[in-house]
């Protein structure tokens, strides 16, 4: 072996791997991006439930998969199930079944770019509140509920805030706005620069803003009363996003945090027997709404 060779040897390998190093250090904020932008899609599988139909609902710009429901009690308002990140409308039905035993039309669907509906870019609400708010125009006269999960929970609470129309939103373990969320779920080795490049692609790509993309900027908007739930364990999306947002509210509200419970984790069997007491006072068998001043522990 030619000993005279072994630095020259050393010094190409090092060389190459600083130009691999660099190679995929550069590709870091499209990757980025495209994790913000593209969730995995969850597949629809099974039968809508009992007095539900599977229905196409017009959103901003595309179609929408989802089921409309009917109350198999007499009628007490309308509640909508909006679904989290990287899920579709089948995560709702068992809520949806609870809810039209107990008066409620009912409607699920699918978020654009998941499950069966169309896109293929979420934007956490940018667009999705638009869509929702399209959904919200087909359904009947009366009281009308939200509840939602994670991504659904922050859209509910940015419609909220521009449609007078809804009566009452429940939201579990939402996120105080995309920017800080999307930071703290960003992988150790993502720069500062590269998450900002990151949301300047996903921003072109996108076609929003990511800043935009802010619950908590608006919730001193919403007027109808809103229960923030969150589990106290939440490593994802930490119960502090859901304490930002409590305190911006100026309405009625309401946060439980549920001990042990960790993202997806916090609507167990005892908080919906807190949400059902929480909606009574709300939207009461009657279907009448009832008026309240502004409180924190109602």
């Amino acid at each position: 072996m030619d000993v005279k060779r072994g630095p020259v040897a050393v010094r190409i390998f090092a060389a190459v791997f600083l130009v691999v190093v660099a190679l995929v250090v550069s590709q870091l904020p499209a990757v980025g991006a495209g994790g913000l932008l593209h969730p995995a899609r969850r597949r629809v599988d099974g039968n809508p439930p009992p007095t539900c139909q599977d229905s196409t609902f017009t959103g901003e710009g595309l179609n929408l998969r989802g089921w409309r429901c009917r109350a198999s009690a007499p009628r007490r308002g309308t509640l909508v199930y909006l679904h989290g990140i990287a899920d579709n409308r089948t995560s709702g039905a068992g809520v949806v079944e609870r809810f039209v035993a107990r008066g409620f039309d009912a409607i699920a669907y699918d978020s654009r770019a998941h499950g069966e509906s169309d896109g293929t870019v979420c934007t956490y609400g940018f667009f999705e509140k638009e869509d929702l708010r399209r959904v919200l125009d087909t359904v009947s006269p009366g009281p009308i509920v939200l509840i939602g999960t994670s991504l659904g929970a922050a859209v509910a609470l940015q419609e909220a805030a521009l449609d007078n129309r809804v009566s009452a939103v429940v939201a579990a373990e939402t996120f105080s706005d995309l920017r800080t969320v999307a930071i703290e779920r960003a992988p150790f080795f993502f720069t500062s620069g590269i998450i900002k490049r990151a949301f300047d692609i996903a921003e072109r790509q996108g076609r929003f803003q990511v800043d935009s993309v802010s619950p908590v900027a608006v919730a001193a908007r919403i007027t109808s009363p809103v229960l923030l739930i969150h589990g106290a364990s939440d490593s994802k999306t930490p119960p502090d996003h859901s304490r930002r947002v409590f305190a911006a509210l100026a309405g009625a509200k309401r946060l439980i945090l549920v001990d042990g419970a960790g993202h997806n984790q916090s609507l167990r069997g005892e908080v919906w027997d807190e949400i059902e007491r929480w909606l009574e006072g709300r939207v009461p068998s009657s279907g009448m709404l009832t008026k309240e001043t502004p409180c924190v522990a109602c």
